[in-house]
C-alpha cells in the first residue's frame, strides 16, 4: 500500500489540537522489560503461563523480551528524539512485591526511580499504569488471585506502596488496564494467563477487578493530593451486521458485555440491567455484597480509552451472549481486526456523552503490520495511514466538544504480544530479535516526530 507522508499536513493537523495535549507512546512491563528473574523480582502469572507447552506462539516468552530494563536510558532517548510530552508504561507488581505484598524489593523499585527520574529530566511526563496483567503468581496460587474477593486489599495495599514511592512525581495514574482482558480473555476463553475457560469465574473475576479499582482509587485520595487517576479499558465500536431488530438488539447486549460492563457500572454503580438479567436467568452471575457497588463507583478522574477496531455483530441465540460478531469487509491488521478510524471518534463521543462526560485519553490505538527490514529501514506507509486517519478522529470528537486530553500510540517498540509472542509488531521502532535486539526506527517513527514538530 502505498501512502504519500505529507509532512506540512501532519505539521497542520496537530497544531489544531490544544496546548497542554498530551502526545505519547504506551507500553507494559511484561511485554518490554525482560530481567523477569533479575535483582529479586518474583515470577508473574505470565512468567508461568508463557513457559506452559502451547500457550505462547513459538513457544515465546517475556523473559529477555525487549530488555527494557537494562536500556530504558536508551529507549528514553527514543522518545525524546520523537517528540513526545508523555510515556504511558505499567509498573510490575511482582518487581516491586516479589511475592505480591510484603517487603519491597528495592532494586525493583529503583528501577522505575530511575526510569520516571530521566523521563522528567528529558521533558516526559509519566502515565503510570498500577496493573497490566502481571499478578504476582505466588497471590494467584496463594489465594487464587482474581477469584478471590480478597485481592481489593492485597491491590489495595501496593497501590498505597506504589503511590507512596512515586506519587510525588507522577500526576497521571491508571488503576486497571483493560479489565475485559484481565478477566474474559484470561478466564473465559482462556487465551491469557492465567487460561482458564469458565464464564461464571470469569464474572467473578470482572466483579473483583472493578472491586480493586475502586480501592485503588480510595488509596491514591489518601495518599496523592495533587495527581489525577482513571481506568483504561477496552473500547470497541459495535455495529448491527443489519438494521434487524434482532441484529440492533444482540449488537445491544454485545456492547454491555465488552464496554458498558467496565464503562457504565464505575459510574452509575449498576451493572448493564438487561445483560445482568441474562446472567442473573442463567445462574452465573457474580455476587454482590453489601458496599460492593459503592466502592466499585467511587469517583475517579478520567477514562483511557483502548481502541483498535469495531465489532460488527449479528444475533445467535445459541451463543454465550446470543450474539457472533462477523468478518467486516474493511481492510485488516496484521491482528485481523478491521481498521476503521470512524468508530474511534464515534466511541469517544459516546463514553463522553454517556459515561459521566469525564475528560478522555486515548490510551492506546496502534496496528500491527508485516514489518520487513528491508536494507536497514522499515517502510511502513500502512501504519502511517492508520495514525493520520486516527489522529483526524480524535480531533473531529474534540471539535464536537468531547474533553479529549491526550492520545498514546500502541506502541513505541515491538514487543512481546500476549499469546502472539513475538509474531505481532506494534511497534514504532523495529526490535531486530535476531540481532542483539538492536532498535530501528520505522517510517511511522519518523512520521509521528514530524507531527509533533514545533514551528
Amino acid at each position: 500500500m502505498s501512502v504519500e507522508v505529507d509532512l506540512k499536513e501532519a505539521v497542520a493537523l496537530r497544531a489544531v489540537f490544544p496546548e497542554g495535549f498530551l502526545w505519547g507512546v504506551a507500553t507494559a512491563s511484561y511485554q518490554i522489560e525482560g530481567a523477569d528473574f533479575e535483582d529479586g523480582k518474583g515470577p508473574s502469572i505470565w512468567t508461568d503461563f508463557s513457559h506452559r507447552p502451547g500457550r505462547v506462539d513459538s513457544g515465546d516468552n517475556g523473559d529477555v523480551a525487549c530488555d527494557h530494563y537494562h536500556r530504558f536510558s536508551e529507549d528514553i532517548e527514543l522518545m525524546k528524539q520523537l517528540g513526545i510530552n508523555s510515556y504511558r508504561f505499567s509498573i510490575s507488581w511482582s518487581r516491586v512485591l516479589p511475592e505480591g505484598r510484603g517487603k519491597i524489593n528495592r532494586k525493583g523499585s529503583d528501577f522505575y526511580n530511575k526510569l520516571i527520574d530521566r523521563l522528567l529530566e528529558v521533558g516526559i511526563q509519566p502515565m503510570v499504569t498500577l496493573y497490566h496483567w502481571d499478578l504476582p503468581l505466588e497471590l494467584h496460587k496463594k489465594i487464587g488471585g482474581w477469584e478471590s474477593r480478597d485481592m481489593r486489599h492485597y491491590f489495595g495495599d501496593y497501590s498505597s506502596l506504589v503511590f507512596s514511592e512515586f506519587g510525588d512525581r507522577v500526576k497521571h495514574w491508571i488503576t486497571l488496564n483493560e479489565p475485559y482482558c484481565s478477566s474474559h480473555v484470561s478466564y473465559l476463553w482462556g487465551e491469557h494467563a492465567p487460561g482458564k475457560r469458565d464464564l461464571k469465574t470469569s464474572l467473578i473475576v470482572a466483579h473483583n477487578l472493578l472491586l480493586s479499582h475502586g480501592e485503588a482509587v480510595r488509596r491514591f485520595r489518601e495518599v496523592v493530593k495533587d495527581g489525577t487517576i482513571g481506568l483504561a479499558n477496552v473500547s470497541t465500536f459495535v455495529e448491527p451486521a443489519t438494521d434487524s431488530k434482532e441484529d440492533r438488539w444482540a449488537a445491544r447486549i454485545r456492547d454491555q458485555f465488552i464496554n458498558g460492563w467496565f464503562f457504565e457500572t464505575p459510574i452509575t454503580g449498576e451493572y448493564p440491567s438487561e445483560l445482568f438479567k441474562r446472567f442473573n436467568d442463567a445462574g452465573v452471575q457474580p455476587l454482590i455484597e453489601d458496599g460492593d457497588m459503592d466502592l466499585i463507583s467511587t469517583p475517579f478522574d478520567f477514562w483511557g480509552v483502548n481502541y483498535y477496531t469495531r465489532n460488527v455483530v449479528r444475533k445467535k441465540e445459541s451463543s454465550i451472549l446470543g450474539s457472533e460478531v462477523i468478518q467486516g469487509e474493511l481492510a485488516k491488521t496484521e491482528m485481523g481486526w478491521e481498521v476503521y478510524p470512524e468508530g474511534l471518534e464515534a466511541f469517544l463521543y459516546k463514553t463522553f456523552k454517556e459515561y459521566g462526560k469525564k475528560p478522555i485519553y486515548i490510551t492506546e490505538n496502534g496496528m500491527a503490520c508485516k514489518d520487513k527490514l528491508t536494507d536497514g529501514f522499515v517502510e511502513d506507509f500502512e501504519r502511517v495511514d492508520y495514525m493520520k486517519r486516527h489522529f483526524s478522529s480524535a480531533l473531529s470528537a474534540l471539535k464536537a466538544g468531547v474533553d479529549l486530553r491526550g492520545f498514546y500510540v500502541w506502541s513505541l517498540l515491538d514487543n512481546f504480544e500476549w499469546s502472539y509472542g513475538f509474531s505481532k509488531r506494534f511497534g514504532l521502532v523495529y526490535v531486530d530479535y535476531e540481532k542483539g535486539l538492536k532498535r530501528i526506527p520505522k517510517r511511522s517513527y519518523y512520521y509521528y516526530r514530524d507531527f509533533l514538530e514545533r514551528d
